[in-house]
């Protein structure tokens, strides 16, 4: 309706007296009668509704009147040079990528506030994958609701990205929207739009158990133990979530793939490497195993060199030891960071 809407802001020409949603509902009737394809339903409900009055209001237009109100169109169209997203939403997929994830939620959470004569316009702007947790979170029937309001192909995508019992009770949830008032219906786009088209993004990147188990990677390992103890006792969930995300040196052999130990040791310094192999093997144990796998994967030269040096060394104080493996760790953790190495992830169901 970009169109239309030129039209409506034209200046009057030598037209009889006819008003700007007169000329609209002309230029709408002459295309619909031409099998236009009009994309009305993005306009605002309130002009959809004039439109429908001033169409339903025509009658005989002589072919003078008509031809000057097509030319006036035609005119308005000719003199557009740039076509614009038309809404917020739009733009905000337009520039995905090229501004921080602080300002889009920040103007998402604005175009909320300013959405109160049709938050179901900001609501529907977003994408079947942003929808999706919607119709997790709320009841059947608000998502019963959402999908009524949906254009019917992509309501029909939502519901086949549902769990097949989930779809069946938002399905039988629309035999009771029937009574549904507009009133009701403005408070509940309302409501979606505050909720899940302001601030949807954490201050913190990463989740909890990543930045507790970050900074547990880094702690002694007597820290270590006692506060995973402690978590996994007040907290089983979040506790095994936090071992999870923990990638000490004794799990090297389950989280490093056989041909990533080269690459995982390439930036070590060669003293640390012999103080964190020399303190693994020192202790036994998940430690010793731990150092066996990298000893046994990189190259038998140097291997051989590693461990004479480490025959050489004597006896390792635990602080040295402790320090040297969380050399290696930190290495093995920035090469993964940067794509050098996949860590491997644990098995969801591991003890």
């Amino acid at each position: 309706m970009s169109g239309s809407a030129a039209l409506s802001n034209a200046s009057p020409s030598n037209l009889p007296a006819i008003s700007r949603s007169q000329k609209a509902a002309m230029v709408v009737q002459f295309l619909l009668r031409n099998d236009g394809d009009l994309p009305l339903s993005d306009l605002p409900e309130a002009t959809q509704a004039r439109l429908t009055r001033e169409l339903g209001a025509l009658s005989i237009i002589d072919k003078k009147t008509l031809n000057q109100v097509i030319e006036e169109f035609s005119s308005e169209l000719s003199s557009i040079a740039l076509t614009a997203p038309g809404s917020v939403e739009a733009a905000l997929q337009s520039l995905e990528g090229r501004i921080s994830p602080g300002t889009v939620a920040k103007l998402r959470e604005e175009a909320a506030a300013r959405a109160g004569h049709d938050p179901w316009k900001t609501v529907l702007e977003l994408e079947n994958e942003d929808i999706l947790p919607i119709t997790e979170a709320e009841s059947p029937e608000i998502s019963a609701i959402l999908l009524s309001k949906m254009t019917t192909a992509k309501a029909a995508e939502l519901l086949g990205m549902m769990p097949g019992a989930r779809a069946r009770r938002i399905a039988f949830s629309m035999s009771r929207t029937t009574k549904v008032t507009p009133q009701a219906l403005g408070r509940i786009g309302a409501s979606l739009a505050k909720n899940y088209c302001g601030v949807s993004i954490s201050a913190f990147p990463d989740t909890p158990e990543s930045r507790i188990g970050a900074i547990l990677n880094s702690s002694s390992a007597s820290t270590r133990d006692g506060i995973l103890e402690g978590l996994l006792a007040e907290d089983p969930t979040f506790g095994e979530g936090v071992r999870k995300a923990i990638f000490t040196f004794a799990d090297i052999p389950a989280r490093l793939a056989v041909p990533d130990v080269p690459k995982a040791i390439r930036e070590v310094d060669q003293a640390d490497l012999v103080t964190a192999i020399g303190f693994a093997k020192q202790e036994g144990g998940d430690l010793e195993a731990a150092a066996t796998f990298i000893l046994e994967n990189m190259s038998s030269r140097m291997a051989d060199n590693l461990r004479e040096e480490i025959g050489e060394r004597g006896k390792i104080k635990q602080s040295d030891g402790e320090t040297a493996q969380t050399a290696l760790v930190t290495a093995i953790r920035a090469a993964a960071s940067d794509g050098t190495l996949t860590l491997i992830v644990p098995d969801e169901d591991e003890d």
